[in-house]
């Protein structure tokens, strides 16, 4: 029997490699609205970033989560982030 295969996504950020459950999921909702999904299974365009401030600083500051989840984000929305991931990381 074949070893189960581990899903990989990309961080936003570093644009490092990584397993699926390592990432901590962005998620742009079909209403429109950006917030951090815990679970991993929220309907919507997804995008993965590191479990680490760095990562989410380097993704806003490239732009390059904007433009994964094809979508501005407000300020509010990065200061929203900011506090979800400080949160989930302690």
């Amino acid at each position: 029997m074949r070893p189960r295969r581990v899903p990989q996504r990309t961080c936003v950020g570093c644009r490092q490699v990584r397993a699926k459950k390592e990432l901590l999921r962005v998620v742009r909702d079909p209403q429109g609205s950006v917030h951090l999904d815990l679970s991993g299974k929220a309907s919507g365009r997804g995008a993965y970033i590191c479990p680490s401030m760095g990562c989410l600083e380097q993704a806003l500051t490239a732009r390059s989560l904007e433009r994964a989840l094809e979508r501005p984000i407000a300020a509010d929305i990065v200061e929203t982030l900011r506090q979800q991931l400080s949160e989930s990381l302690k």
